[in-house]
């Protein structure tokens, strides 16, 4: 029983049939599935959240095309590992053994020149590149690789998917399906894995290992007590990424840089990419304190500038520098719910005419029927300030705006109400 695999790897799928969610892209005549059976299949970038079956589905797939499968993983593979795969991949494709499949798991933490290695073997047909990333590619991958590539997005699994997956497992399984087991709590089980396939069932197997016995029944507290304390042995290479990161911008939001602090350490302690915390920072700079403080943008870009230049160990000082300042600034949504409100009103309103004093007009034809007429050049007026109509006559007097309540943003409230008098009476 020592080498016995864990459970999450002895359920895993070998097939589209037993293969849970992502309906969308591998259920009948989906996209994924139609180029599958088609077996034209391009290089692709999977995005999305750990534990929806981002690798399993690259194995599938090649198990189901008869294709030689390659597999790397970014944290630990350089540009000589590539090198190697692909000359192996040439080979066996000269040998007619079809295009081999390069899976490259979090292919976000490729430098730059390690995603250029892999450019040449995609554009000729070496390989068919299969790239697992937890972060947006269109930030992560160079876009020569990208413009490559299909983008394929796995959304989270569904509590019923979940649900299913712990009833396959007792059901199913040759070591659990020997043991009398019923599960008449599940909420627990989903909560502590996160959404995680691969987690939801390293908890079942803690759980039913901490119980003991041939005959078990699973409730919320007898999970929590016997999972909760252990679940830390299967939280390696970055399960409780979106945790941490999570209490991080908590705590920068709340204004604790103690806090703040503690969890950016842990991070870089677990390995962390550290543009990835700088791109968070700079997210955060503009959603929760905004203009209550804009030399906050200010130093969350050059941070992410700075970290992007210098890299550990050394860029653990400069995010300290910047996660602190952040912390104790003073804090706005007031931005991030303006361009909320605007795309709401946008979905509900649908495309409005622009007015006619604000449109260009280039031609004699569009100031004939009188683009731009009656348009106040606001420079020429006393303050460069005139009160005439911007918005869509149908909207005209929506508040989007609010300043928040903090001392920058109290300046900017005075103005619009000295320049607008009762439009942006507040």
């Amino acid at each position: 029983m020592q080498n016995l695999a864990p459970l999450a790897e002895r359920l895993r799928p070998q097939n589209l049939r037993e293969y849970v969610g992502q309906t969308h892209l591998v259920g009948v005549n989906a996209v994924l599935r139609k180029a599958i059976e088609s077996g034209q299949l391009p290089s692709m970038i999977f995005w999305g959240p750990p534990g929806v079956g981002k690798t399993t589905l690259a194995y599938i797939i090649s198990e189901t095309l008869d294709r030689p499968f390659f597999n790397l993983s970014a944290i630990n593979s350089g540009v000589k590992d590539i090198r190697e795969i692909i000359e192996k991949a040439s080979a066996l494709k000269d040998g007619l053994l079809g295009k081999p499949i390069l899976f490259i798991d979090e292919i976000h933490r490729f430098s730059k020149s390690q995603q250029d290695s892999l450019l040449g073997a995609v554009e000729r047909g070496i390989i068919t590149l299969i790239g697992a990333t937890t972060e947006n590619p269109s930030f992560e991958v160079i876009s020569a690789l990208l413009s490559r590539c299909q983008v394929y997005i796995l959304q989270p699994l569904t509590e019923e998917e979940l649900v299913g997956l712990l009833e396959t497992a007792v059901k199913k399984d040759t070591v659990l399906s020997s043991k009398q087991i019923k599960i008449k709590e599940h909420e627990a089980l989903i909560r502590l894995s996160g959404g995680d396939a691969r987690k939801l069932l390293n908890v079942l197997e803690i759980a039913i290992n901490g119980i003991g016995g041939e005959e078990i029944v699973l409730t919320n507290e007898n999970v929590l007590e016997h999972a909760q304390q252990n679940l830390a042995l299967y939280d390696k290479a970055g399960e409780q990424h979106y945790d941490i990161i999570s209490a991080f911008i908590k705590s920068i939001r709340g204004s604790d840089p103690n806090a703040a602090v503690y969890w950016l350490a842990r991070m870089i302690e677990g390995g962390e990419d550290p543009l990835f915390i700088a791109r968070r920072l700079l997210i955060l700079s503009s959603e929760d304190i905004g203009n209550a403080n804009p030399n906050a943008l200010l130093l969350a870009n050059n941070c992410f500038t700075a970290v992007n230049v210098i890299g550990y160990p050394e860029a653990r000082i400069i995010l300290s520098q910047c996660v602190t300042y952040l912390a104790s600034s003073a804090k706005s949504n007031a931005a991030y719910q303006a361009i909320g409100k605007a795309q709401s009103l946008v979905k509900q309103t649908g495309n409005l005419p622009v007015p006619l004093h604000l449109r260009n007009a280039p031609t004699k034809l569009m100031k004939n029927i009188g683009y731009g007429k009656d348009y106040q050049y606001s420079h020429g007026y006393e303050g460069s300030f005139s009160p005439q109509e911007y918005l869509p006559e149908s909207i005209s007097g929506t508040t989007l705006y609010e300043p928040g309540k903090n001392a920058a943003e109290a300046k900017l409230r005075e103005t619009l109400k000295q320049n607008w008098k009762e439009k942006y009476n507040y």
